[in-house]
């Protein structure tokens, strides 16, 4: 069962899903930024033939009309429900504007920037101001992620990524009144006061290398989390990270949550337990050759859009 209490019927289906797949199967995935729509998961059904079959999308932060732009979150959401309906399964992040800034903000200097230690300690006080604004702003994705509830969307939600570097303003916070509170701040947010039930809370870190902590220092407990996760950018899925995340996991599914360079199908059989990974935006043809592609797409141990059934 999900974590959430009364999870939705659809959530309980599509982790039911995920965890018959564990450690058989891995399912393909494609992100895209507001900007570009769905132009990359076109793109990759248009030279393999076959549909990703997990979708992600970024609720966004930057100046309307720009790569991250916040005027494209109904789109956001409009197009979650179009493609749940063709069988899709949705994965969804925000890069959250830091709750001592007003949106729309930057990248560099905005969502990577810092909080000072007692900025961080009013934003986990309640009745502070930091801590009112922070709200505020979950309380706006809130409306949107309502609209997916009421359309039984399940979605797969990967919030405050890569909490384990330095680079973003919730990162790097070790403890529990650290990165750990701030997780459960946001899921009690979401899914006690605004009765959010539709979601599988990933938490989701980043491979483990010089300047990034161990996955644990920030883990905020099984309660909570239903998926563990980590991005893969440079070190090609070292046996450390599977390792260290099934352990943490203590049973619970894992998944690559962004990578640059895709996983071979030889990877996949000797890291088995990846239930999905998720190339990010154009890294799909930068890091990948075609052939690449459609090698992974039509491996016997991926599974496409066309391989599985959500309802």
């Amino acid at each position: 069962m999900p974590v959430s209490p009364n999870a939705s019927q659809e959530a309980i289906e599509l982790l039911n899903l995920i965890y018959s797949i564990s450690g058989k199967s891995t399912l393909t995935g494609q992100h895209d930024q507001p900007l570009f729509g769905s132009a990359y998961y076109q793109r990759v059904y248009e030279i393999t033939g076959k549909h990703p079959a997990v979708k992600g999308m970024d609720f966004g932060f930057s100046e309307p009309y720009t790569l991250d732009g916040i005027n494209f979150r109904q789109q956001i959401v409009d197009d979650a429900i179009k493609y749940h309906k063709d069988g899709t399964i949705i994965t969804l992040m925000w890069h959250a504007v830091p709750p001592t800034m007003n949106e729309p903000v930057t990248f560099k200097g905005g969502i990577q920037s810092k909080l000072s230690d007692i900025q961080w300690n009013d934003l986990i006080t309640p009745g502070t101001a930091i801590n009112a604004r922070w709200k505020s702003q979950v309380d706006v994705i809130a409306f949107f992620l309502k609209q997916l509830t009421g359309a039984k969307v399940p979605v797969l939600w990967r919030p405050y990524h890569e909490m384990n570097g330095k680079w973003f303003w919730w990162g790097a916070r070790e403890g529990e009144n650290g990165y750990q509170k701030l997780y459960k701040m946001l899921f009690d947010r979401l899914v006690n006061y605004h009765q959010i039930n539709n979601m599988i809370w990933v938490f989701n870190g980043n491979e483990l290398r010089e300047g990034v902590a161990p996955y644990e220092n920030f883990f905020p407990g099984h309660d909570c989390v239903d998926i563990l996760a980590t991005d893969v950018y440079r070190n090609n899925y070292g046996q450390k990270d599977y390792d260290e995340l099934l352990k943490l996991a203590q049973g619970k599914p894992i998944a690559l949550g962004e990578v640059a360079k895709m996983p071979s199908p030889e990877n996949l059989q000797q890291q088995p337990e990846w239930v999905w990974f998720m190339t990010w935006v154009e890294l799909v043809f930068i890091s990948n050759t075609y052939d690449e592609l459609k090698i992974i797409y039509d491996a016997e141990n991926t599974l496409n859009r066309e391989d599985i059934r959500l309802q």
